[in-house]
């Protein structure tokens, strides 16, 4: 293993991420950092453009360091470095892309957590923790409770209630003294805050207010590799409080997304991969069984990926822009749909704009990023019957048609507008939230949630389908549900005609490596199934049922959701991790599980499985 050529290369890594945050500190100004519609600035935003600095900074220093130790690397990039490259690249930047979400104290969410009148709530055990833990607090009488409900369930839970809404929400006529006996509990002393008390900015220093959990290591690293991993599953509660998340930090966030859709490493075949090293890296990094380049040089191909990716993006955002977004939100919005990650900026995701024509935009650029990018290639070069030929895209596509049809038919509840308005709206929902979800973008539109079981149990099984091979999307990819489809049939054949002889077919060609094609196949989708068994199995076991609440019937499909969503780079599940959920109730041992789930179906396990085999890191 030729350690100081991993070093060195991974000391490259660590400053092409501290250059690309260097792009999200203009959002902290107050002239930039801005979303569509109304909103309240805060200035100049410093605790993210500090941290962002110091990230940026601590980036640049390992990458020197890195580079140091590799300075006299010399020799061939092979298989086993080029897999050892790809496992670790992802773990450091898992790492120093988490430094800003950490620096900058960004607020996770209340630190209090109710569940319902029967339970007691639960508090966080000190926000300075690096792994934040919930313990139950002492019981609650009637008026307690409606009094921190009423301030944890109000529209802007970080900025808490002034006197007289706290009075006519709770309807109890000593709110405020309810409040201050609370506050003089040890148990709940460090959890509450009165009106001046604490750092706060002026529209909510008078307010009663609920203190915020920053957002602690396992939150950062589950922040972080949720956008690198394109899965777009997130721990934050409210988006779209400036003072609690940095509108530079949101920028971040999104960044970590466009870095990561079409592949970090494609960055290292662009800038030095050529011959049998870029060969490697591609095919180790690109996902998919299928992960040969359109053109003979692979650094070639990744050239062409690479331009496809930023002009699809640049193309969305300037569309995006012209239909009323503004910058921050379209670039943020096409980061998170090209790489079919999902993050947006606000907490009812694309659903926020309510256009139709924005949502069918997205519509048509979710396909597209689920699309094998060497038919996309071809295409740009006026070639679109390779793109129909392709047996892949073409079940892709029916597979998208046909369950838009079931889920318009048995899933969506029908609304009280006219038929035909009635009709449109269904559609639109229905074939937006498969793409969604088959694409494994996770933007939502509605809270399939709260649609039919049948709805809610097909999104769950399209969870494992995913796009197309070659593309951002994560998943099974589709091809591999065709070539088991094929696998399966000739099996059945056999049993009532054992002496014929059926080769394996892909789009009219005989697979010549047929035996190690069944092979690999079989064997991922058994990894896959013992891996998502075993999340399923750990969550279950880990997580209390509190974590629940009064629902905890549901945690068995509500655990089997997380692990689906994540391991598949989903994003939102059911249940507890539903459209308008989020994964911050999870201990920090379910989300460092999350994370590890996360790289594994990013890089489709074998790059980060061989990093914990002694033997991998053997010179022989």
């Amino acid at each position: 293993m030729n350690i100081r050529l991993l070093s060195r290369l991974l000391g490259i890594l660590s400053v092409l991420i501290g250059g690309f945050m260097v792009f999200s500190l203009p959002w902290s100004m107050p002239g930039l950092g801005h979303r569509s519609g109304p909103w309240e600035a805060s200035g100049f935003e410093r605790d993210g453009f500090q941290a962002l600095v110091s990230s940026i900074i601590v980036c640049l220093a390992v990458g020197g360091l890195l580079f140091w130790l590799g300075r006299s690397a010399s020799g061939k990039l092979y298989r086993k470095e080029a897999m050892a490259v790809v496992g670790l690249s992802w773990v450091l930047a898992t790492v120093l892309g988490a430094l800003p979400f950490y620096m900058s104290g960004t607020g996770r969410g209340p630190a209090v957590k109710i569940s319902s009148r029967e339970l007691r709530p639960l508090i966080a055990n000190g926000t300075w923790q690096w792994i934040s833990t919930w313990h139950q607090g002492p019981a609650l009488d009637d008026d307690e409770y409606a009094v921190l409900a009423a301030i944890a369930g109000s529209s802007a839970n970080s900025r808490g209630l002034p006197a007289d809404q706290l009075v006519g929400t709770s309807q109890i006529d000593d709110a405020e003294e309810v409040f201050a006996r609370l506050k003089r509990d040890p148990a709940w002393e460090d959890v509450l805050l009165l009106p001046g008390e604490g750092s706060a900015p002026s529209d909510r220093a008078s307010n009663y207010r609920i203190r915020w959990v920053h957002m602690t290591v396992c939150d950062a690293l589950f922040e972080s590799q949720s956008g690198f991993s394109t899965t777009g599953a997130s721990v934050i509660s409210d988006l779209e409080d400036p003072d609690e998340v940095p509108l530079c930090i949101l920028f971040w966030r999104s960044s970590t997304h466009f870095l990561g859709g079409l592949g970090i490493i494609v960055l290292f075949v662009v800038l030095l991969g050529q011959g049998s090293a870029g060969k490697t890296l591609m095919r180790t990094e690109v996902p998919g069984p299928s992960a040969e380049g359109p053109a003979a040089r692979m650094q070639h191909s990744a050239w062409a990926f690479a331009a496809i990716y930023v002009a699809l993006n640049a193309m969305l955002t300037l569309i995006l822009v012209i239909q009323g977004m503004s910058l921050f939100d379209a670039l943020c919005h096409a980061f998170g749909t090209m790489a079919t990650g999902g993050f947006s900026t606000w907490n009812t995701s694309l659903g926020h704009f309510n256009s139709p024509a924005i949502q069918y935009t997205v519509i048509v650029f979710m396909i597209l990023a689920g699309t094998n990018f060497t038919l996309l290639y071809w295409l740009v070069l006026r070639q679109p019957g390779r793109l129909l030929a392709d047996v892949e895209w073409r079940t892709y596509m029916i597979l998208i048609g046909v369950v838009t049809l079931v889920i318009l038919a048995a899933a969506i509840p029908r609304g009280d507008e006219g038929f035909f308005s009635s009709l449109e709206f269904r559609f639109r929902t229905s074939l937006f939230q498969v793409v969604s979800v088959m694409t494994t973008t996770g933007y939502a539109t509605s809270n399939f949630d709260s649609w039919s079981h049948i709805g809610r149990l097909v999104l769950l099984m399209l969870m494992f389908v995913g796009g197309c091979a070659g593309s951002t999307g994560g998943g099974l990819k589709v091809i591999r549900h065709v070539l088991m489809a094929r696998i399966l049939w000739i099996g059945v054949e056999k049993v009532f005609h054992p002496r014929v002889v059926r080769p394996l077919r892909l789009g009219g060609t005989t697979e010549t490596s047929e035996q190690e094609l069944k092979y690999n196949v079989l064997v991922y989708l058994a990894v896959i199934v013992a891996l998502f068994v075993f999340g399923w199995l750990v969550v279950v076991a880990v997580e209390p049922d509190w974590t629940w609440g009064n629902n905890s019937s549901n945690k068995l499909i509500d655990s089997a959701s997380a692990v689906a969503a994540t391991l598949n780079n989903i994003g939102p599940g059911l249940g507890i991790v539903g459209p308008v959920r989020n994964y911050s109730e999870f201990s920090g041992v379910t989300k460092m599980l999350f994370v590890w789930l996360m790289m594994l179906g990013r890089l489709e396990i074998w790059p980060i499985i061989v990093l914990f085999a002694p033997r991998f890191w053997k010179d022989q």
